[in-house]
């Protein structure tokens, strides 16, 4: 048993490729200490890196034809309006379907801001917010007029009842009728409405919260006077107040498509456009591009990434149904082509590997640059010897 474990030992002594020196023959320097000590802590850097790659899921990228319907589209937004008042912005969206939507309230909310942008009072939704001040006495009038309800003229638009002021200009727009005087109209002398201010409230307003469309083209904006269909029209009445008074300025905070995921960019974050005074059209033109992100788990997100271009363009004055609507636009389109992002775990293989290469990398390094270091070093001492002996 003795001389088979001797052979074995032997063939393994030869098998050796990493043979020891005497300890005699090995020589030590101060400069070989230090290259070693750098090469540690390179070593050790490296291996937190490749230790934390390791750990963060890789991403994969693939491209393929969108093949998702029914789901519908989220529009997440928050926008202030420096210079225009709650009560004169609606937010209205349309589609390639045909779908309409007008004054949209249902999770958009509205925050009155001062002059200097401060918040005036809390958010309320949007349907909570009037077209009109009330004060304490008129809304006593109005109490009484709930508790005794009251069928009011309508005053020939064809709608049966009409007891307030607003329902009756309701009705004349709808109509598409010119408002008489309002000293004419009974429900606006007992309401108190008997002059309607041509000037704009120094308010400004920020609108935010979120809308869910069709998945597929349209446009929604955000436009002052209160909005109303009108033979298959979309109108917006801004006639008692002066169309040359509206500054459109404003600041998108945040406005996104879907939920947001790792990495994702939204171009329109930040951005902010000050307009000078006048009926303007502003258009944002998105270019939305359908997203899904697989995660490491199983879960899949579905998002959108997009990219945008603007142009704004002046109305006409005085001439708003040939001119336009003023009002900030949003026109957006779908791509046909679908971006999934997949999570992806690295292997156990691929760390190894890499920790392999960085302590031979490394290690084979140092050595090198420390021998040819060395070797320099040796031949000016070299040099000096012979000079002194000489």
């Amino acid at each position: 048993m003795g001389s088979v474990a001797r052979s074995v030992g032997d063939r393994l002594k030869q098998m050796d490729f990493y043979p020891k020196t005497l300890e005699d023959f090995r020589i030590k320097t101060i400069s070989g200490g230090a290259a070693t000590i750098a090469a540690l802590i390179i070593m050790g850097l490296l291996f937190m890196s490749e230790f934390y790659s390791y750990l963060t899921p890789h991403i994969s990228e693939d491209l393929f034809v969108d093949t998702t319907r029914g789901t519908k589209l989220k529009i997440n937004l928050d926008i202030v309006f420096p210079k225009i008042p709650c009560s004169l912005i609606s937010l209205d969206a349309m589609d390639l379907s045909g779908e309409q939507h007008v004054n949209i309230h249902h999770n958009i909310y509205k925050r009155k801001l001062d002059k200097d942008g401060r918040p005036i009072q809390d958010p309320e939704r949007q349907e909570k917010i009037g077209h009109e001040v009330v004060n304490s006495t008129q809304a006593e009038k109005a109490l009484e007029e709930v508790t005794t309800p009251k069928c009011g003229s309508c005053y020939g638009t064809g709608k049966q009842c009409c007891n307030t002021c607003e329902e009756v200009k309701d009705a004349y727009r709808t109509k598409g009728w010119a408002l008489p005087p309002l000293k004419d109209i009974e429900q606006c002398v007992r309401e108190g409405q008997l002059v309607e201010s041509t000037d704009l409230p120094e308010e400004g307003c920020q609108i935010y919260g979120y809308l869910e469309v069709n998945r597929v083209g349209g446009n929604f904006h955000l436009a002052p006077g209160k909005s109303f269909q009108h033979h298959h029209l979309h109108i917006h009445d801004v006639q008692q107040f002066r169309t040359a008074d509206f500054d459109l300025s404003h600041r998108i905070r945040h406005l996104s498509f879907g939920v947001n995921i790792p990495g994702k960019t939204n171009p329109f974050d930040g951005t902010e456009l000050r307009t000078e005074k006048g009926p303007k059209s502003i258009n944002y033109y998105v270019k939305i591009v359908p997203t899904t992100y697989e995660r490491i788990d199983g879960s899949t997100l579905l998002t959108n990434q997009f990219s945008v271009t603007q142009h704004q363009k002046d109305l006409q004055m005085g001439l708003m149904g040939e001119g336009g609507l003023p009002g900030v636009f949003f026109q957006y389109e779908l791509s046909p082509m679908m971006v999934k992002y997949t999570e992806k775990q690295r292997s156990l293989g691929h760390f190894l590997t890499g920790v392999c290469s960085i302590i031979g990398g490394v290690f084979t390094v140092a050595g090198l640059l420390h021998s040819a270091s060395y070797s320099v070093y040796r031949k000016l001492q070299r040099k000096v010897e012979i000079g002194k002996a000489s």
